[in-house]
C-alpha cells in the first residue's frame, strides 16, 4: 500500500509535462525486483521523490517486467526526452551501455557499478564500510559464537557486504565465525527463509544478515520466527521484523541520489566527478539504530571507537 501511494503522489508514466522544458528531466530504469523490494529499489525510488519535492525535478521510470526488458525501458526513457536516465543495479550495466553506446548525446547515471563509456557516469557504495559496521554489532550480539551471512548472488559487489561483515565480526569477536550462502536469487522471500532456517537448526547460528533484497525479507522473518537475531540491510528494516532486527546497514541510494542530481543541477548539466563513490565518511552508507538488544558501556565505547577509525581511515578493509 505505501509502495502504491508513492506511486500515485508522485509520477506516472502518463505525466502531463507541462513545464518540462523549465525542470530537469529524470527517468529511471528500476533493478530486476522493482518497487516493493522494502529495500534498494525502493530507497532509490524515495531519492527521486526527495530531489523532486527539494530540487524541483520531474522524473518518470519504468520497471522490467515479462514485457519490458532493461534495453526496451532505457530506449524508452531516452526517447521521452529524459536529460538525464539512471540505470538501477550492477544487472542493468549491459543493457545500459547498449543504448549509450546507440544514443552518444545522452547522458547517463548508473548506480553500483562503473562504466568507461564517456556518456555515463557511475556512483557506486562503500558497501563494505557499511557492513563492517553492523558485523561489529553481530559479533558483540551473538551467544552461539556463530553468525550467518545470506547474499542474494555471488558476485563482486555482494562479496563487498560479505567480506565487510566478517572483518566487522572479527574485530568485536575472533572467536566468531561466520558461515556463508548464496540463495542466487533477489526476490524469493520463501528462498531466504529456507536458507536461515537450516543455518539455525543446522549450524547453530543465531545472528543472520542477508544482503539480498526482497530474498533477505525472508530471512528476516524466519530469524524472528525461531526466535534469532537479525540484521538488515540497504533501508531500516527494522518493521519487518520487530522482534529480530537489531540494526540494519544503511546504504543510503536516496541521499546519494538526491545529492547527485543536485550537483548536476547546480554544475549546469555536469557531474562532479566521472565515477562517484559514497562511503561512511559521505553519509553513503552507516548503521540503523540498535534495537531489541541492549550494548552495554563497554560494548557501546568498542563499537563507537571502531566507527570513528573507520570513518577517518585508521580502519581498511581489504576486498581482495
Amino acid at each position: 500500500m505505501m509502495v502504491a501511494v508513492l506511486l500515485l503522489c508522485s509520477c506516472s508514466t502518463k505525466q502531463v509535462e507541462t513545464d518540462s522544458k523549465k525542470r530537469l528531466k529524470v527517468g529511471i530504469m528500476l533493478s530486476s525486483v522493482g518497487l516493493g523490494d522494502q529495500s534498494f529499489s525502493d530507497a532509490a525510488f524515495s531519492g527521486l521523490i526527495k530531489a523532486r519535492e527539494e530540487n524541483d525535478i520531474f522524473f518518470d521510470y519504468r520497471e522490467p517486467s515479462e514485457d519490458l526488458s532493461f534495453e526496451e525501458g532505457f530506449t524508452e526513457l531516452v526517447k521521452e526526452d529524459c536529460e538525464l536516465v539512471v540505470g538501477l543495479g550492477f544487472s542493468v550495466k549491459e543493457s545500459l551501455e547498449k543504448v549509450a553506446k546507440q544514443y552518444p548525446n545522452q547522458k547517463f547515471l548508473l548506480i553500483d557499478e562503473t562504466s568507461e563509456l564517456p556518456n555515463v557516469t557511475s556512483l557506486t557504495f562503500k558497501e563494505e564500510e557499511g557492513s563492517f559496521l553492523v558485523g561489529a554489532i553481530a559479533g558483540l550480539t551473538t551467544k552461539t559464537n556463530v553468525v550467518g551471512f545470506i547474499g542474494g548472488e555471488d558476485v563482486p559487489l555482494i562479496k563487498k557486504f560479505e567480506k565487510g561483515f566478517a572483518e566487522g565480526v572479527k574485530a568485536t569477536n575472533p572467536k566468531a565465525s561466520v558461515m556463508t550462502e548464496y540463495a542466487g536469487d533477489f526476490g524469493k522471500a520463501d528462498l531466504g527463509a529456507e536458507i536461515a532456517g537450516d543455518m539455525i537448526k543446522q549450524k547453530n547460528v543465531d545472528t543472520l544478515y542477508a544482503a539480498a533484497g526482497f530474498t533477505g525479507v525472508g530471512v528476516l522473518q524466519e530469524a524472528q520466527k525461531n526466535s534469532k537475531y537479525a540484521i538488515g540491510v540497504d533501508t531500516d528494516q527494522f518493521f519487518i521484523a520487530e522482534k529480530a532486527v537489531v540494526t540494519s546497514m544503511l546504504k543510503n541510494v536516496d541521499v546519494a541520489i538526491q545529492t547527485a542530481i543536485k550537483s548536476y543541477i547546480d554544475e549546469n548539466g555536469k557531474f562532479p566527478e566521472k565515477n562517484m563513490t559514497f562511503g561512511l565518511k559521505e553519509d553513503g552508507v552507516g548503521s540503523a539504530p540498535i534495537r531489541v538488544i541492549t550494548l552495554d558501556p563497554e560494548k557501546e565505547k568498542i563499537f563507537e571507537d571502531l566507527k570513528q577509525k573507520l570513518a577517518n581511515g585508521e580502519i581498511t578493509i581489504p576486498l581482495d
